[in-house]
């Protein structure tokens, strides 16, 4: 062998044995999840500041950077706000540039880098300066918060005519980003951590309940009784878009959206024939299919959404099942006392998300298609109109009591189906055998 052939070989080794060691060496952190029964949406909880204070942020998939209401009295000797010229600043490309005139605080400081935040749920923005601070979570193996990690953020201050606020989970203080962006909520853990780019989420199924965010960490993912839910995972190649998705904001940069790469739907086994163009995103991040946990229920273009619902109706009627009437915002509905029920929830045809390789698909059982509407058990998918930005979003009761790996370093998304079928939920994240 080569000299030159030998020192590559020997550097390969090198860069394999250090990435493991960081692999192994990152603490796994985690943060529990809530589910708001008001909106029906989601917020997690981050400790963020000096001294460290508990703050509950709306959780969600699809946005560029964190923001923070910093009317709220913001507090904390670790802030300090990025200057318009600065790297950081000039990495963000948001191209606007602040001052203030009122006495310096945390959003109030001269030659400040600026962008405009949008709320993911209403669509509204709103305009914040960017600071940096410190934050930290828990580990699973102590539950005592590890060292902290810079955060960027946007620090808003909403008023009578920003809006940017409403509509997020309630008693949320900001917004958690967890999307694919070089300074949201996930990439800041994994490269302060110095660990992969790769996260988990369960969302609980009520407000009663906790789910779990988890950070740097592959597996195992152990639920009880003693189930690894890491092990149950198939794997679909997540779709980078073109442009900023249904933000308005940052456009220039590639969508921070998780997209991915859905053929069609199964219902009951059978088929449904979609229109395929509208599956595919164009060269204007149009189109495509993908996760929201800003979205309480799935939100499909029109012809999608007839098309599914004609299914759907149809194999229920060889269930025995007939539609009553409808209970807004759904549109298909059975009488409650006249649908059985399992561990899955009602007893429904079973709709299956079909990736490109057939034998690869999402099933979607009832306790995730069903929503209880007082005597009504309702399909728990919303029309979209005719020419939505995206034709398919998966919406956060379809993936409740499902577990999500989020895997940036191979590209693919992780799914497990309803862990009701392994006798389990998000509520049942088993710390003590996760050491």
């Amino acid at each position: 062998m080569s000299t030159p052939l030998i020192a590559t070989t020997l550097l390969v080794v090198a860069n394999l044995i250090s990435f493991q060691s960081c692999w192994a060496e990152s603490a796994t952190l985690f943060s529990p999840i809530r589910k708001d029964e008001s909106s029906n949406l989601y917020s997690m909880l981050i400790y963020m500041k000096t001294p460290l204070q508990a703050s509950q942020l709306h959780l969600d998939l699809g946005s560029f950077l964190p923001w923070y209401d910093c009317s709220r009295h913001y507090k904390s000797s670790s802030y300090a706000p990025v200057i318009y010229n600065s790297s950081l600043c000039i990495d963000l490309h948001t191209n606007v540039y602040g001052n203030c005139f009122d006495k310096p605080r945390p959003g109030c400081a001269n030659d400040t880098c600026f962008d405009f935040p949008q709320n993911p749920v209403t669509l509204k923005g709103g305009m914040g300066s960017i600071i940096t601070d410190k934050f930290t979570l828990p580990s699973i193996n102590t539950n005592t918060n590890t060292s902290p990690l810079q955060i960027v953020l946007s620090c808003t201050f909403p008023n009578k005519y920003s809006k940017i606020y409403r509509g997020l989970a309630k008693g949320s203080a900001g917004l958690a980003s967890l999307g694919r962006f070089n300074y949201s909520l996930s990439a800041l853990i994994a490269r302060g951590s110095n660990s992969p780019w790769i996260f988990a989420l369960c969302l609980p199924n009520s407000s009663n309940s906790t789910g779990i965010a988890l950070f740097n960490s592959a597996g195992p993912y152990n639920f009880s009784p003693r189930i690894d839910v890491s092990k149950l995972l198939s794997y679909t190649p997540l779709i980078l878009a073109a442009k900023g998705a249904e933000t308005d904001t940052m456009y220039w940069y590639k969508s921070p959206e998780y997209y991915v790469g859905l053929y069609s739907f199964r219902v009951g086994g059978k088929v449904v024939n979609l229109n395929q163009t509208l599956l595919a995103l164009d060269d204007l991040g149009r189109g495509g299919a993908k996760i929201s946990s800003s979205r309480p229920y799935s939100v499909l273009q029109s012809s999608i959404y007839k098309a599914l619902v004609d299914a759907f109706v149809k194999e229920s009627a060889s269930l025995n099942l007939t539609t009553s009437a409808p209970v807004g915002p759904f549109s298909v509905c059975f009488e409650a006392d006249k649908v059985p029920t399992t561990s899955v929830g009602p007893v429904v045809p079973a709709i299956d998300l079909v990736f490109p390789r057939s034998k690869n698909f999402w099933r979607i059982h009832g306790s995730n298609s069903m929503v209880r509407m007082k005597n009504a058990w309702c399909l728990g998918f919303v029309d979209g109109g005719g020419e939505p930005r995206t034709s398919v979003v998966i919406g956060g009761h379809q993936i409740e009591d499902n577990l999500l790996q989020f895997d940036l370093e191979r590209e693919r998304l992780g799914f497990s189906s309803s862990l009701l079928l392994k006798s389990t939920t998000c509520a049942s994240f088993d710390f003590k055998s996760n050491y």
